[in-house]
């Protein structure tokens, strides 16, 4: 499993309704699409819990490497790179993902948390560390899904959470607004630990 996601940041005055209006369109043509577990399209608009920029920035997670393969190297990703350019795709290898207390529920907001990883701290140590806190952060009431992973080529950490109502003031990291969630194969993505 795979998370994945590429930021595309947007001109201080850019139309956000312009991203709300393509995702509407456009969002349905992957919720079936082979291998994603889910993708979640996000946006982060300025000055909106204290974002600093616009940006269309979906978050996904792959269940398994070809899906991913056939987005980024086919059509869906051809129609990113036509409309703004091509933008760096950031990966982690997925440590874990737990679902909330109630999955089911339509998320309306993300969080994602990036942090540089210690060398000094094995990596097996890392990943515990990661699962445990998913999974203590899964007990919170409005959570819909958390996934953590790790970045082997920056040795960097990251914690996407989706949340159904808004995420706690103390939640660290970017915060999104969720526009659509396509989610074919999440209810078969392992649960806990994935390795």
């Amino acid at each position: 499993m795979q998370l994945m996601q590429y930021e595309i940041t947007l001109p201080a005055d850019y139309d956000m309704g312009i991203i709300r209006r393509r995702v509407a369109t456009r969002g349905s043509k992957t919720d079936e699409f082979p291998d994603l577990g889910f993708k979640a399209y996000l946006i982060r608009e300025r000055g909106r819990h204290g974002s600093p920029v616009n940006q269309y920035a979906p978050f996904y997670s792959w269940a398994r490497s070809g899906g991913m393969n056939q987005f980024l190297f086919g059509p869906p990703f051809e129609g990113i790179r036509a409309d703004f350019g091509r933008p760096v795709v950031r990966t982690w290898q997925t440590v874990g993902a737990f679902n909330g207390p109630v999955p089911s529920r339509l998320p309306i907001a993300a969080t994602r948390d990036i942090a540089a990883i210690d060398p000094a701290e094995a990596l097996d140590e890392v990943a515990c560390r990661l699962i445990d806190e998913a999974n203590a952060l899964a007990d919170q009431p409005d959570l819909n899904a958390v996934s953590v992973g790790i970045d082997p080529f920056t040795w960097q950490q990251v914690r996407f959470a989706l949340w159904k109502g808004e995420p706690p003031h103390e939640e660290p990291g970017d915060r999104y607004d969720v526009l659509h969630l396509s989610d074919p194969l999440r209810g078969s993505l392992p649960e806990g630990r994935a390795w």
